[in-house]
């Protein structure tokens, strides 16, 4: 199918309104709220009555009379004031997941192609990565693998901090520790060697003197310094890709492009504005004066892109990122997967960007925002000393918590299979407490509920996937072509759901949501449940068995897809 159900349907009434003078109208398809009112429920005669000054039910039964849906549905009703109520037929949703299970992307259709640029976990590389760059890492390698798997294009940009004052200082410390043999020792804790460091330029003038002159040939393109500050750079991205490895995040030193790569643009940049009339002086700083975010005195908002002392601003280099993203990259649609709180920051760099024909008006910016980790007592997430934590110990610990629970239930199992089961319990279970939360909202962290094999968690997911890998480990053999016929309605309901997998999918991509799909792997999970309790599989003969096991398969596949989607690992057994 090259639409997604609702999307057929849509196609269908609009066609239907269209018929009856209503063109234009839009058809408004949801899913039903309840099973009494079928399957889908189009809403969209409501607005259209109402235009029209005439009776909702009167036009319901006019659109009824005009809608074609011969082989989609098998009932079609009026509801209430004037909705129109959809069950889809058995035999259409058996054609749907035969052609699913025939298809490498499970029958979900491919939207027309667009080049998305992804801006994702920009870590600062003068420390290492803590739970702060948690929720971008992950939302965005969620929502690049989605927008992959739909046939997009998508160039990973990560943005890290890895300019300005204080990589002088760290260059100079550096230099201090090369000079006393203990580097690479000095480097292991990149925590503890940018504390040092600036305990060492808080407290000798003549260490910040000389931090400051490394900055200026650092900037200069020194090649000593230049060097030096490269080596840093290489310890600590390599702090960040061992975190990547381990959260299975497809992030490279190819998707790199850091803070520095826009350096020699940024007085181009703001000479640009200048020329255009965007940037003028005020108290010694280039500004650009936003109308549109003018205070309650009808201030315009002062948006610097140059300081009084000559230096930029990460608005500077945003501005420049902008442009490199739609001339060089070509993007149609770029996403910003960065903490909320820096909303109005975007807000106003894409209405400059705009104004300074940097984005094109067909080019999408988008701020994927997304609230704070809180801990279990409602503040931000600290260690219990009140520091900042390391992801890379967050991670260990997850699986260790795990393998101690997996050791709890699989005791005489092999310990390098309860490893590798921890592994992707422990990480996946990290990873889908944070997706299946409305990224827009904080979040408590809880290693007992993250844990759970119960609830929407990825245990409980990874279970319900292991636990269909078991039915196929006692069957011997089924034919994987027998026809699919949905008798029952616990069959036709599965059915349903597994083919509004492709509708998951485009929500999450269009709305850059990833909880639409966990909510949705939830509820296919509990559907299977149900399912597998109102008809037996292995106890079924013939051709029902048969036809039960292909939706068995098809459940399975769709799990470890959409779990894939997210980024976390399905395991055959637990």
């Amino acid at each position: 199918m090259q639409q997604t159900l609702i999307e057929l349907l849509d196609a269908r009434v609009s066609a239907a309104l269209a018929a009856v003078g209503c063109e234009g109208a839009p058809a408004v398809i949801a899913p039903a709220g309840r099973p009494e009112f079928g399957d889908y429920q189009a809403n969209g005669v409501m607005g259209a009555a109402k235009a029209r000054k005439m009776n909702p039910r009167q036009l319901a039964s006019e659109v009824l009379e005009k809608l074609d849906l011969a082989g989609i549905a098998s009932k079609v009703e009026i509801a209430g004031p004037g909705f129109i109520n959809i069950t889809l037929a058995p035999e259409f949703l058996a054609a749907l997941a035969h052609e699913a299970m025939a298809d490498a992307k499970l029958g979900v259709p491919q939207p027309v192609s667009q080049r998305v640029v992804v801006d994702y976990s920009s870590p600062n590389l003068a420390k290492e990565m803590h739970v702060g760059h948690l929720r971008s890492t992950i939302i965005g390698d969620a929502l690049a693998r989605v927008l992959r798997f739909l046939g997009h294009e998508v160039i990973a940009q990560n943005h890290v901090g890895d300019w300005g004052t204080q990589f002088g200082m760290l260059t100079a410390y550096l230099i201090e520790a090369e000079q006393g043999g203990e580097a690479t020792l000095a480097l292991n804790d990149l925590e503890d060697f940018y504390r040092r460091a600036k305990q060492r330029f808080d407290a000798d003038e003549a260490f910040a003197t000389h931090s400051r002159e490394y900055v200026v040939k650092l900037q200069g393109g020194d090649a000593q310094v230049n060097a030096l500050w490269q080596k840093f750079l290489d310890v600590s991205l390599h702090h960040c890709e061992a975190v990547y490895e381990k959260l299975g995040v497809g992030l490279t030193r190819a998707d790199v492009r850091g803070e520095s790569a826009y350096n020699d643009d940024l007085p181009v940049v703001v000479a640009d504005l200048k020329a255009k009339g965007l940037a003028v002086e005020s108290e010694g700083a280039q500004v650009v004066f936003l109308e549109e975010f003018s205070n309650k005195e009808g201030e315009a908002q002062a948006y610097i892109v140059q300081k009084q002392d000559g230096g930029y601003l990460y608005a500077t280099t945003d501005l420049a990122a902008v442009r490199y993203r739609a001339a060089t990259l070509k993007a149609d649609r770029a996403l910003y997967v960065v903490d909320a709180r820096q909303g109005l920051h975007f807000q106003q760099m894409f209405t400059v960007s705009r104004k300074a024909g940097y984005a094109p008006q067909g080019m999408q910016l988008e701020h994927v925002g997304f609230g704070v980790m809180l801990g279990e007592d409602g503040k931000p997430f600290k260690t219990r000393t009140g520091g900042t934590v390391k992801l890379a110990e967050l991670l260990e610990e997850a699986e260790h918590r795990a393998f101690a629970l997996v050791s709890e239930k699989n005791a005489n199992m092999p310990e390098s299979e309860r490893r590798a089961i921890a592994a992707a319990v422990g990480i996946g279970a990290v990873k889908y407490a944070d997706l299946s939360k409305n990224r827009n909202s904080d979040y408590v962290f809880s290693w007992d509920s993250m844990l759970a094999f119960e609830g929407n968690t990825a245990p409980y997911l990874q279970y319900a996937y292991t636990r269909i890998a078991g039915v196929f480990r006692r069957v011997e053999h089924f034919d994987a072509a027998a026809p699919i016929v949905l008798e029952e309605e616990a069959e036709r309901q599965l059915a349903l759901a597994l083919v509004r997998f492709s509708e998951a999918l485009h929500s999450v991509a269009r709305e850059t949501m990833p909880h639409f799909l966990c909510a949705y792997l939830y509820e296919l999970s509990g559907q299977f449940m149900r399912f597998y309790e109102a008809c037996p599989v292995l106890k079924s003969e013939g051709a029902l068995r048969d036809s039960r096991l292909r939706l068995c398969r098809l459940t399975a596949d769709t799990l470890k897809t959409g779990l894939g989607l997210l980024g976390i690992g399905v395991l055959e057994a637990m």
